[in-house]
């Protein structure tokens, strides 16, 4: 048994406010599992994006997340789930005024490969993602796959 404490843990650099990795910490081997706080603004993930192999389920505990699917935007409210197959794309944003708080699970733990969409000014358009650690690794950055343009800091 592995029991830990949310306030024991140190966040991780991303796009959330606060974003604490609970696999590792609780010795999970085949679920990834994450909390996350999204300040105004912040998202849980760095574009619109789906996983090769992993679905995810995520578990709205405060406010409410809007989610952007091909299908359109879902609003998810505070004792709400949804959850997206492998390959779907998603992207989970803060769109109000209030703080959220939420559980990610993702099954299998390896995700495969993430195909991760953004806007791309020097494209015009948006186009596929690398994300790669900055030099002094004090922040990730969000690389155009057309062009190379850095389209998004994230520290």
């Amino acid at each position: 048994m592995h029991r830990v404490r949310l306030a024991d843990l140190e966040t991780r650099m991303g796009p959330a406010d606060r974003s604490l990795p609970l696999s590792d910490a609780l010795g999970a081997a085949n679920v990834a599992l994450n909390h996350y706080e999204l300040a105004p603004g912040d998202s849980f993930a760095y574009g619109f994006h789906a996983h090769e192999n992993q679905e995810e389920v995520f578990y709205v505990q405060e406010g409410t997340v809007t989610f952007r699917t091909l299908d359109g935007d879902v609003e998810v409210s505070a004792g709400e789930l949804v959850r997206f197959g492998p390959g779907e794309f998603q992207r989970g944003v803060n769109e109000s005024e209030e703080r959220v708080r939420a559980l990610a699970i993702g099954a299998p733990q390896d995700p495969g490969d993430t195909e991760i969409l953004r806007a791309c000014e020097e494209c015009g358009e948006e186009t596929p993602h690398d994300l790669e650690l900055a030099d002094d690794q004090s922040a990730v950055l969000a690389v155009c796959a057309e062009c190379g343009t850095t389209t998004g800091t994230f520290d």
